[in-house]
């Protein structure tokens, strides 16, 4: 069963994301609570995976996302926004977010974006997609991207390839018709030669580098 905690100041909001994931039989929302209580409250229900909005008036979600971060255990984090802000968004992303989704995200999508994050995988909604690589990368040429990626040997290209569709280590394995524990190996390598990214930063520089010819529905394929 995979543990769900929703931060968001709007109870509306959070009763709508309890609900809608309510009707996956895998997922439990074991937690719901404003930013202000957030911390404490993530950490001790223990959840898998944490829906925190990216702006809220009692708390900073960055200040949240941080200290999350930072735990020992740390969830998977993917920031809610209905803000397309560059600047919230990449220090989001710096700050080791595992995503970005919409607050009037499909349904259907955010319990695959859901069940992605606690398989270690990257959710980046089409809407912000652009957003968030403007303003990770609005200082440095494509050509920077690109170089990155010459490093790579041919298979570490390809790894990179479906980190950039945001896929996780088990539907990375699958397609490549790899073992788990190789392919593992392969994104610590791929990650290490990028300058030690996390997976979404390491998508941003696939989609930069032309690798990502087109991006799956949100979570990937199923």
């Amino acid at each position: 069963m995979i543990r769900v905690a929703v931060v968001d100041d709007e109870a509306l909001v959070r009763s709508g994301l309890r609900l809608i994931l309510g009707t996956a039989p895998d997922i439990d929302v074991v937690a719901e609570c404003s930013g202000a209580l957030a911390v404490d409250t993530v950490l001790g229900s223990k959840a898998d995976v944490v829906l925190l909005d990216i702006r809220m008036p009692d708390a900073d979600g960055l200040s949240v996302l941080r200290q999350l971060r930072a735990a020992p255990r740390s969830p998977a984090v993917a920031m809610l926004t209905t803000f397309d802000v560059q600047e919230y968004l990449a220090a989001a992303l710096r700050a080791g977010a595992a995503g970005f989704l919409l607050k009037d995200t499909d349904p259907e999508q955010l319990v695959r974006a859901v069940r992605t994050l606690a398989e270690g995988g990257s959710v980046l909604d089409p809407a912000v997609t652009r957003a968030v690589i403007g303003g990770y990368l609005a200082a440095e040429a494509e050509a920077t991207a690109a170089e990155a990626v010459e490093a790579l040997t041919p298979r570490e290209r390809e790894v990179l390839t479906l980190l950039g569709e945001g896929l996780a280590n088990p539907q990375i394995a699958e397609r490549m018709g790899l073992a788990p524990s190789t392919v593992k190996d392969h994104v610590r390598a791929v990650l290490g030669k990028l300058g030690g990214l996390n997976r979404v930063q390491a998508a941003i520089v696939a989609d930069r580098a032309g690798l990502v010819t087109s991006r799956p529905p949100i979570g990937g394929p199923r």
